[in-house]
């Protein structure tokens, strides 16, 4: 029954406050979708769990290994039919990858506020240990986020054509750290002079590291998709992309991440049900209009390219 299905999420805001890769609208991405999560999806408060770096803050500071540690008990709560969302803004990077045929050499990250990273392939595992019939959608509004689930199907991928025809007023900044910035400071941390970043997680994070790290490269094939399975990934850009942090100070208005904001533009005002897919074209439209060079993506199976975004109910009222 529709009723009684537990709506879980996992909010995940970094601004990296006063330091040099800070960013400004990665909260207010997320205080803004938890309200809408609440208003016009159907989740209780007591179900979405917020970590966010703003000073003061009373929630869990959003390192590796508690955003980990919560998305764990998320899908541990799971049971069939349950709707599941995380919701993470913040940096992104892409690491070299070990495995032969890797179509990019590259293996997708994000960046929590501590350098912990968390990979593609601790993504998979999550999807993997779902209980059938549960959905796992996950938006990423970071650099690089496409493909952030290990080996999840691509539905709306890389696009060659990039307007340029609107010329952005506000500033704004990727949110991306390049991979020698994460190397200078893993180096900096372990005291280690090695130019392999695997080396500088284990020896600083341990068994918190990612997955990525920890085990052999012979053991990373476990982590095949069981089946068509329910993780759906909407990604505020391409693999090889940056995603835009806005900080519109000329006007006054409040900082916000691009495709957050163009996800939350769609939601509102659409007040029909929407698909995974249309909310994922209609954000790429809006980006478009506004000048940005990114391309959101679809990662997940056929049937839940389709499927409606959130599993939202007849009686919601967006």
């Amino acid at each position: 029954m529709e009723g009684q299905k537990k709506r879980l999420a996992v909010l995940v805001g970094c601004n990296y406050p006063n330091t040099s890769n800070e960013l400004h609208g990665c909260i207010n991405d997320v205080l803004a979708m938890r309200d809408m999560l609440v208003k016009n999806f159907g989740f209780d408060p007591k179900n979405i769990e917020l970590l966010i770096d703003a000073p003061g803050s009373s929630s869990a500071m959003p390192t590796g290994a508690n955003i980990k540690h919560a998305l764990a008990r998320m899908v541990d709560r799971a049971e069939a039919g349950d709707v599941l969302y995380f919701h993470y803004s913040g940096h992104g990077t892409r690491i070299p990858s070990k495995k032969h045929g890797h179509p990019f050499h590259q293996e997708e990250a994000i960046l929590p506020c501590d350098f912990n990273l968390i990979t593609d392939l601790d993504f998979r595992q999550l999807v993997n240990r779902l209980p059938k019939e549960a959905s796992f959608t996950i938006l990423s509004d970071s650099c690089h986020s496409g493909g952030l689930i290990d080996k999840e199907k691509e539905q709306i991928g890389p696009s060659s054509v990039v307007s340029k025809n609107t010329t952005l007023k506000q500033s704004y900044s990727p949110k991306t750290i390049p991979f020698e910035s994460i190397m200078q400071h893993l180096s900096s941390l372990t005291k280690i002079n090695t130019t392999d970043i695997g080396t500088h997680m284990l020896e600083f994070f341990g068994s918190e590291a990612s997955l990525r790290f920890r085990l052999p490269l012979l053991d990373l094939d476990l982590f095949e998709p069981l089946r068509p399975d329910e993780g759906i990934l909407l990604s505020g850009c391409q693999a090889d992309e940056t995603s835009a942090d806005m900080n519109p100070n000329m006007g006054g208005g409040k900082a916000y991440g691009a495709f957050s904001n163009a996800v939350q533009m769609v939601l509102k005002d659409n007040p029909s049900k929407l698909s995974n897919r249309e909310v994922v074209m209609m954000a790429r439209k809006i980006l478009q209009g506004q000048g940005f060079e990114q391309h959101p993506c679809l990662y997940c199976s056929d049937e839940n390219a389709n499927a409606t975004f959130l599993w939202q109910s007849q009686n919601s009222d967006l």
